[in-house]
């Protein structure tokens, strides 16, 4: 029995990933693993049903906590303030309550140029980042103000240091940075808690831009000073777990940086 029994998490972006050699690719899951593994009941979206139904059959099996998939999509043009809402009546209805909501999920067009990416590219990052960030929360806001919960979101070094390449990205994760900054103000006195967590962590997809553009890599990406890159589930998915602990509310509207070896970092 974990510490978390009888909580509920949202994790958005929460699809089994894995990397070349088998590891935990995804942050996403890695969250997921380290929350199921204190006995939290986990709903986990995205939009690939078979990453979900993956992750489901794996923490369900290994740890013995409930896992619900949703796919879900915030996109340009869709009825995405729907989209959210529907995950959190799922959520409700199925477990009643809401205690943490990790906004991870992201896509973008990295290693395009700002002269070159197109409003297409650009709607890319911020619908899947920024817009479902703000309906997520909007959505969660009532059930977190019950239970006095935690948001935690995730932005990047990207838009901190400027990354070549990723305009879109960065321009996301910074506006992520700021509506949680607001978001840390206002729902404060309701007693939720929001951080901002801006990880370094090796994943599936970070392996996947390494090979597409390796140049764009090489400006980008640096290798921490402890050596090695963070673990999704061991250090970033703990972080979160520990965001969610009373004892970690003083934090709240704090951007944390987490690099491979080196923990918190305000």
């Amino acid at each position: 029995m974990g510490f978390l029994t009888g909580k509920t998490v949202i994790v958005t972006g929460g699809g089994r990933a894995v990397l070349s050699d088998g590891r935990c690719g995804s942050i996403g899951y890695g969250i997921a693993t380290a929350y199921a593994k204190e006995g939290a009941n986990i709903v986990i979206t995205g939009r690939n049903v078979k990453k979900l139904e993956d992750a489901k059959e794996e923490l369900e099996r290994l740890y013995g906590v409930k896992v619900l998939p949703v796919q879900a999509d915030i996109s340009a043009g869709a009825d995405n303030e729907a989209a959210a809402a529907d995950v959190v009546k799922q959520t409700i209805d199925a477990f009643g309550r809401i205690d943490v909501l990790i906004n991870n999920a992201q896509a973008s067009a990295s290693g395009v140029t700002l002269a070159d990416h197109t409003v297409e590219q650009f709607d890319l990052a911020m619908y899947s980042g920024l817009y479902a960030v703000f309906h997520y929360m909007k959505a969660c806001y009532p059930y977190l103000k019950e239970t006095k919960g935690s948001v935690i979101n995730f932005a990047s070094g990207a838009g901190l240091f400027g990354n070549f390449g990723q305009s879109a990205y960065a321009a996301a994760k910074e506006g992520i940075r700021g509506i949680s900054r607001v978001a840390a103000t206002e729902w404060g006195p309701d007693g939720i808690n929001v951080n901002v967590i801006c990880p370094i962590a090796w994943t599936a997809q970070l392996e996947q831009f390494e090979k597409a553009y390796p140049e764009a890599f090489k400006q980008n990406v640096k290798m921490p000073p402890m050596g090695h890159y963070g673990d999704p589930e061991l250090e970033i998915g703990r972080v979160c777990v520990q965001l969610a602990s009373p004892d970690f509310k003083y934090l709240s509207g704090e951007t944390l940086t987490l690099e491979g070896g080196m923990g918190l970092r305000p």
